[in-house]
């Protein structure tokens, strides 16, 4: 499996933008870095309800990032977080709880970032 894959960082990034979504993160959203950062291009960013959910969600964006030949750069066990960091490299992905996101605040500290528009979701969908 190639570290780099062939898929470009905005597919990757919207791709776990809506695996996210399918399973029920919150607050889903994407930055795009490559005009403030070498970091990467793009973070996306999300929140769950708990330790718990944060690490399945994690679990199904590793399995979304190897579908498309993505492997993580910073492997490494998960278990109860409440802040799970997954380095891509053109995509670093931070999956929240709730308290978390607000303490750490990275949309306010990376603020001078576009945030890549996505069609509205509803609680129903």
């Amino acid at each position: 499996m190639e570290v780099w894959p062939t898929t470009d960082a905005l597919t990757m990034a919207k791709t776990v933008r809506e695996t996210l979504w399918q399973h029920k993160g919150e607050r889903v959203i994407i930055m795009d870095m490559r005009e403030i950062t070498l970091i990467a291009d793009y973070f996306v960013i999300a929140s769950a309800n708990n330790p718990t959910q944060v690490s399945a969600l994690a679990d199904h964006t590793e399995a979304a990032m190897a579908k498309m030949g993505a492997t993580r750069l910073n492997p490494g066990r998960r278990n109860q977080a409440h802040w799970i960091l997954m380095d891509y490299g053109t995509v670093v992905v931070h999956i929240f709880t709730e308290d978390e996101r607000q303490y750490y605040n990275l949309e306010r500290f990376w603020g001078d970032a576009d945030i890549v528009p996505d069609i509205p979701r509803s609680k129903e969908a």
